[in-house]
């Protein structure tokens, strides 16, 4: 069998980025399970996966613009700390929930405290970045009606309701 669209696909891999730093990786633990052509994963790595097989292995390396996009300085800003009501102590690297110009809720990340002033980012935080996966395929099987319709995979590796 082939991955292809609506396939459950099991995968080992492991992440790195340009400098070899592994970023994460399956490695003592259980793969990782997606649904082929429902967005689970990048673009760029599922696109490389279609028509691969079980037990292939691949190097995969994916340009910014098809993982989690190029780096958006405009996604950056200076907030006062009095945004932050109710959160006693901000450190460097915490997250918070926010509206996005779109309306949409993004992920801002702390990148800096000066005073009264905190910088936020809503950039991935692999925004920009080349993205390099070893993948072994493990296992591919025809995903269930109720996992198509639900756009991923149920159960042991995947999604639990």
């Amino acid at each position: 069998m082939l991955i292809a669209a609506n396939k459950a696909v099991s995968i080992d891999y492991t992440l790195t980025n340009d400098a070899g730093e592994v970023i994460d990786s399956s490695a003592g633990g259980a793969p990782l399970v997606y649904l082929q052509g429902a967005g689970n994963i990048i673009p760029g790595l599922e696109k490389a996966l279609e028509g691969k097989q079980v037990g292939d292995e691949l190097n995969v390396s994916v340009e910014p613009e098809d993982a989690y996009g190029e780096y958006a300085a405009e996604l950056v800003s200076t907030l006062s700390r009095s945004m932050f009501e109710g959160v006693d102590e901000l450190e460097v690297g915490m997250q918070f929930h926010a509206s996005a110009p779109d309306g949409q809720m993004q992920i801002v990340t702390i990148r800096d405290l000066d005073g009264d002033d905190v910088t936020v980012d809503g950039n991935h935080p692999l925004a920009g970045q080349r993205l390099n996966f070893q993948v072994k395929i493990v296992a591919i099987r025809e995903a269930s009606q109720e996992e198509i319709a639900h756009g991923h995979v149920h159960g042991e590796g995947g999604h639990h309701h």
